[in-house]
């Protein structure tokens, strides 16, 4: 894959759902508050009407100066003005606000349903896809689709009406006024027509651009000390200025569709308005109408200039938020194609150091906490990393992964987490008092923004101060929380106190503990915290785990010392099962690793 070709990068981003999928979606956000959609189009249709006396009461002025009337004939259709006026401001207010509250209302739950779905999908696909495309959907798409509701709704509803009721009024006029006006129809459906079939392809494109973009942008600085390692910084730089190229070329494209799309509206309003004044000299010649009937029509044509124009502009915002919210379905149509919708009870949190799944439950043997049977995993074709692989923990047992890098043991990890679905193959979790049933922390570190007693109760919502302590406690961590400046009350994460990987981890122990699964799995959980922090953070996980069955994936094999069992995985597979000592006399994998580990070093002694 090159890092210009869009296209190969596309085949790896999440779907796009078609354009008959997202208005089915649409309806269904919209169902829900269909009183609140016809509340609102009622008033605007209101207003609407009440507007397009203005016209009539003007020609009506304009055939009482031309008769040469008295001055106080004009009394009446000055304040009818006034009044029409105030009653379609009133109006207008009125109908503009139901329908900006339905919008943000759609809108709230747009966001709603795509967070929850985003948060339910298979971690490997998320991998696949990389930071850059859901970060690109979460920011940028959201926000053109809110801007949409935002603005171009509530306009689009009223210029609709406007051109509707006003094409109506010229009829009632004159029938010949309409035809007139209908002139610029043809003008403006090809514009419309050319602008919505380039600007499709063109917003689509843009978006996916963006994403790549954004990809490769967090790829390179997320990554600087390794591509500065190396010394590529030469290479990502020419890679993202080639994403950066692709998303300004398509920029510009629409741009220049955009400026072509006016050049054509001020065309068709030139023949419309021209059309309608030359039927109305006749018209007055012949006698058909008078002046003030003529001004009204021509007045009405004029009044389409804005409806008409904005109807068609927001054609642009309509695309743009289209081709967003297709983006945006797509994310749910990949989480409901996957099997994990909120019906099957499954839930799980982002939280990559303390996620709680509850995964859905199958029966198990009666002493078996956990039971992996048969399973395979693919991350695509040609990429399996496990090969039917059977596991059973027992309730109460400390379980120890080992294995060479890429053995497959974080896969298996999350396979048992239910944070990923295997391709083959079951896993069964008995049923446990308390949810979530299974609790995965990993090595990544990652603090909330907020203060520390929020970020620990993300795992317990309810949890008092008191509790809180006691888990910090538990995981010897409450002497440095409480000498924080403001103790549980201090702001963490970004922009906050800064929390070092050691403190970072333990606080994901805390909630580990805090959220009390029967279950827990442990991915390198102690890897970040360096040498000097090892043994702290083994003891903080050895305490967190008492009295729940455990899966560990060792990075260090003190880790597996510890463990009531050590399976070694090669290539996928177990290949040995049992304690250290059985083990370690055995002269198998595992033997090998622990001399190559420990080198002349004895054995720790725990």
């Amino acid at each position: 894959m090159t890092p210009t070709d869009i296209a190969d990068d596309s085949a790896e981003l999440l779907p796009i759902a078609t354009g008959a999928r997202t208005r089915a979606a649409l309806r269904t956000l919209i169902r829900p508050d269909r009183g609140r959609a016809i509340l609102g189009l009622g008033v605007l249709v209101g207003a609407t009407a009440v507007g397009l006396l203005v016209q009539p009461l003007l020609g009506r002025i304009v055939d009482i100066v031309a008769d040469g009337r008295p001055a106080d004939a004009l009394t009446l259709p000055v304040v009818l003005l006034l009044v029409v006026a105030v009653v379609q401001g009133v109006t207008t207010t009125l109908g503009l606000t139901q329908v900006a509250r339905l919008g943000e209302t759609v809108l709230a739950r747009l966001r709603e349903q795509f967070i929850e779905r985003a948060l339910q999908l298979p971690a490997d696909r998320l991998e696949r896809a990389g930071a850059g495309d859901l970060t690109a959907r979460v920011t940028g798409d959201v926000a053109r689709v809110a801007e949409a509701v935002r603005s171009a709704l509530p306009e689009m509803a009223r210029s609709v009406l406007a051109i509707v009721l006003t094409l109506g009024a010229m009829a009632l006029l004159d029938v010949r006024f309409l035809l007139a006006a209908l002139l610029a129809v043809p003008v403006q459906a090809l514009t419309a027509r050319w602008y919505v079939t380039r600007a499709v392809t063109v917003y689509a494109d843009q978006r996916v651009a963006n994403g790549a973009q954004q990809q490769q942008l967090l790829e390179t600085i997320g990554g600087a000390v390794t591509v500065r390692g190396h010394r590529l910084e030469e290479q990502h730089t020419e890679k993202s200025a080639a994403r950066s190229r692709r998303a300004v070329e398509l920029t510009m494209r629409s741009v220049h569709l955009v400026l072509g799309f006016y050049a054509r509206l001020h065309i068709a309003e030139y023949i419309g308005l021209a059309a309608v004044l030359v039927t109305g000299f006749f018209l007055v010649r012949d006698g058909s109408v008078s002046i003030g009937t003529a001004t009204a029509a021509a007045l009405y044509f004029h009044s389409l200039f804005g409806p008409v124009n904005a109807a068609l502009v927001l054609l642009d915002d309509a695309q743009s938020a289209a081709a967003g919210l297709a983006r945006l379905v797509g994310v749910t149509d990949l989480q409901a194609s996957t099997g994990l919708k909120a019906s099957t009870g499954l839930q799980e949190s982002t939280d990559l150091k303390a996620s709680a799944v509850r995964l859905p439950h199958q029966r198990t043997t009666s002493d078996a906490a956990v039971t992996v049977d048969a399973v395979s995993h693919a991350y695509g074709p040609g990429r399996t990393v496990l090969h039917e692989v059977s596991l059973t923990l027992r309730a109460g047992e400390h379980v120890a992964l080992v294995g060479t890098s890429g053995a497959g043991k974080s896969t298996l990890a999350r396979l048992v987490a239910g944070v990923q679905q295997p391709t083959g193959g079951t896993v069964s979790v008995a049923e446990g008092k308390t949810a979530p049933s299974v609790v995965l922390v990993t090595q990544e570190v990652h603090v909330f923004t907020g203060t520390l007693a929020e970020d620990l109760r993300l795992a317990r919502p309810e949890a008092t101060d008191a509790d809180l302590r006691t888990a910090l406690a538990t995981v010897h961590a409450l002497e440095w929380a409480e000498a924080l400046p403001e103790g549980l009350a201090t702001v963490v994460g970004e922009g906050g106190h800064r929390l070092d990987p050691a403190r970072a981890q333990q606080l994901a122990l805390a909630r580990l503990v805090l959220a009390d699964p029967p279950v827990a799995v442990l991915d390198e959980a102690t890897a970040e915290a360096g040498s000097a922090g090892a043994r702290t953070l083994e003891r903080s996980a050895e305490a967190a785990l008492a009295g729940r069955t455990a899966l560990v994936v060792a990075h260090r094999l003190t880790q597996a010392v510890a463990a009531d069992r050590i399976v070694v995985l090669e290539a996928g597979r177990v290949v040995e099962s049992g304690t250290h000592d059985e083990l370690r006399t055995a002269d198998g994998p595992y033997a090998t690793l622990w001399h190559a580990w420990s080198g002349s070093r004895a054995a720790p002694h725990l």
